[in-house]
């Protein structure tokens, strides 16, 4: 029998190639995308520590959505800047292993958490009068630790699959690191982590899904029996978590559609595209979705700012 232990590589090749070209251009974008999700999430997160009038279920659930962007954006775009300036196209295997477990482990939490605040406007719409008592803090606090729990399980087990195979190539498609360009490297038979991979991919794209619009067509009935001003109230309520799952579903279903299933049909460009904007948009995106449509939480991010601002003036007098 062959022996592969000698065949695991120490470094992996990223797929950047054209990018190199106009790097210097592409690491300015990357840069300047990073600061603004760190600035617009962290926004947010300010605004619900410091008022305790947006400390209630939604919006810890809000903050806890930018936090996981931050965590993804953190995973991904630095070490981006940091390979197009130095001209690096390569990962060690052990940060290449790293980043698939912390990439991994944001997209599920994404949609875990989603699923979560779908279940939190079920709550509120359905039962008013109990919602209180049901969205306790230390329920929201039990929710989010199983959010986070249940991903890094599940993600765990995938990678402990992955560290067992031996590569015979070095050549990762993308600009990072995932599991699936990974195991396709492999020496040897893989369908086992196919398997568990297609498993864990039915939990993040259907069972929670189906948790998402379960929820919505129990609160579309209760909004079609409901007075004309009651339903504006809860389609407003609604709109911006409608948005966001919107936003997050479409950019995983073509990164599904494009890396593991028909990846030969679309170039370079677009598969470095479709890609990346999984771990952009929705980090971008959801703290602005949030900020424009909720007006408690626009007017407590301003308020945040302006209270900041004011302080820094007294002091500097």
């Amino acid at each position: 029998m062959e022996n592969y232990t000698d065949l695991q590589p120490s470094v992996l090749t990223l797929g950047f190639r054209e990018m190199t070209s106009m790097r210097y251009l592409y690491s300015f974008v990357a840069f300047l995308v990073y600061v603004m999700v760190i600035f617009f999430n962290c926004s947010v997160i300010m605004a619900v520590l410091l008022h305790k009038t947006l400390q209630e279920p939604m919006y810890i659930f809000v903050s806890m959505l930018c936090l996981n962007g931050i965590y993804g954006t953190t995973s991904f775009l630095p070490y981006l800047v940091f390979g197009l300036l130095s001209n690096l196209k390569t990962i060690t295997y052990t940060g290449c292993l790293i980043q698939v477990f912390c990439l991994h482990t944001y997209a599920g939490c994404e949609m875990t958490i989603l699923t979560i605040m779908a279940y939190d406007r079920y709550v509120c719409i359905c039962n008013p009068l109990r919602y209180n008592s049901i969205m306790t803090l230390a329920t929201v606090f039990k929710l989010v630790v199983s959010a986070w729990c249940y991903t890094i399980v599940l993600v765990g087990i995938h990678l402990v699959l992955t560290i067992r195979l031996p590569l015979c190539d070095t050549i990762i498609l993308k600009v990072y690191c995932d599991n699936w360009s990974v195991v396709r490297l492999s020496c040897i038979d893989f369908t086992v982590n196919n398997v568990y991979g297609l498993f864990i991919a039915s939990t993040f794209t259907g069972l929670m899904p189906v948790l998402i619009i379960s929820s919505y067509i129990l609160i579309l009935r209760v909004c079609i029996k409901s007075s004309k001003d009651f339903r504006a109230k809860a389609l407003q309520t609604c709109m911006p978590h409608l948005i966001t799952i919107a936003n997050y579903s479409s950019n995983l279903f073509f990164e599904l559609l494009v890396y593991r299933f028909i990846p030969e049909n679309f170039s370079y460009e677009v598969r470095t595209i479709m890609s990346v904007q999984l771990l952009l948009l929705p980090p971008l995106l959801n703290p602005v979705i949030y900020g424009l449509k909720v007006k408690e939480m626009r007017l407590r991010i301003l308020q945040t700012f302006y209270l900041k601002a004011k302080t820094m003036k007294f002091e500097n007098l």
